[in-house]
């Protein structure tokens, strides 16, 4: 009988798109798991568009739900509702399960709203969720910065939390320090060391603050006093009302029309697979050298 490896993995989003190309390329192309998963990315794709108001569907929520979820062909995905926190908070298609078959394992994708603490607490071997997560919850608070994914597994206690991180997927956007001009000296270069020189107010977003200094490192913010966005404002603006901030780039356009510079890339904002070295066993362990052998320049420990 085929061992089933259970791996946990967001439910939506950006994160669980990586995931799921992810598998879609190990599976390889025509095969049935790379179908699924493609199925899986257009389905919620078009929930999150009816669920913004962008795209408009006469059936109700429950019977696009039953829609997609048979629950009498195990080849097919589930899907589950949460409340969206949009306004009226309305119900949105999530993902809920699906097994896919990697290389004669059998993979039980599951969705957690928090991976990451579902590893910590033992209930899965494998997982994948956001490396910001991990700084935000484990990684230790050190006078030197950490400044890569690689960086990561040395900064958590192993009495703190048995999960460690294997790999990246790529879906990288960076936390970048942006600077209005007028604050920059002549010739100053915005990176690590202008900010362990500076004195004064650094805007960032409140949920990112253990997380920017964890990436920073105490020296460096030692003289820094951080300030937030206030009501609703766009993080871009209050950076430029602040003179000096760090927030996720992408490609740094909305920074720049708020007439910001951008500086150093400090760390890469990413979906990552971790384990739990406590629940490993063969099975998984072929599960998770399968998941990293796509991009073995990105792999941290296997």
């Amino acid at each position: 009988m085929t061992q089933t490896v259970s791996v946990a993995v967001p439910r939506k989003g950006r994160p669980l798109e990586a995931v799921l190309e992810r598998f879609a390329t190990v599976a390889g192309t025509h095969s049935h798991s790379h179908s699924v998963a493609d199925d899986i990315s257009s389905t919620l794709r078009y929930e999150k568009s009816v669920t913004k108001g962008n795209t408009t569907d006469d059936r109700t929520v429950y019977e696009r739900l039953t829609e997609y979820s048979d629950l009498s062909d195990p080849n097919r995905p589930e899907y589950t509702l949460l409340r969206d926190g949009r306004d009226g908070l309305p119900r949105r298609i999530v993902f809920d399960s699906v097994t896919l078959s990697l290389d004669g394992v059998d993979v039980q994708l599951v969705g957690r709203e928090e991976p990451f603490r579902a590893l910590r607490t033992h209930e899965f071997a494998l997982g994948f969720d956001s490396a910001d997560l991990v700084l935000e919850e484990v990684v230790s608070l050190e006078p030197d910065g950490v400044g890569s994914l690689g960086d990561i597994n040395a900064r958590i206690d192993p009495m703190e939390s048995d999960v460690r991180v294997v790999t990246g997927l790529g879906d990288t956007v960076y936390h970048t320090l942006m600077a209005k001009p007028e604050i920059l000296p002549a010739g100053a270069t915005l990176d690590r060391s202008f900010v362990t020189d500076y004195e004064g107010p650094l805007c960032i977003s409140p949920r990112y603050e253990r997380l920017v200094e964890a990436v920073l490192g105490t020296d460096a913010i030692e003289d820094v006093e951080f300030r937030y966005p206030e009501d609703e404002s766009e993080e871009e603006a209050a950076i430029a009302n602040t003179g000096l901030g760090v927030y996720l780039t992408m490609t740094g356009s909305t920074a720049r029309e708020h007439g910001l510079v951008l500086g150093d890339h400090l760390f890469p904002s990413e979906t990552v697979l971790m384990e739990n070295d406590a629940e490993r066993e063969s099975a998984v362990d072929r599960v998770k050298s399968l998941l990293s052998e796509v991009s073995p320049e990105t792999a941290i420990r296997v």
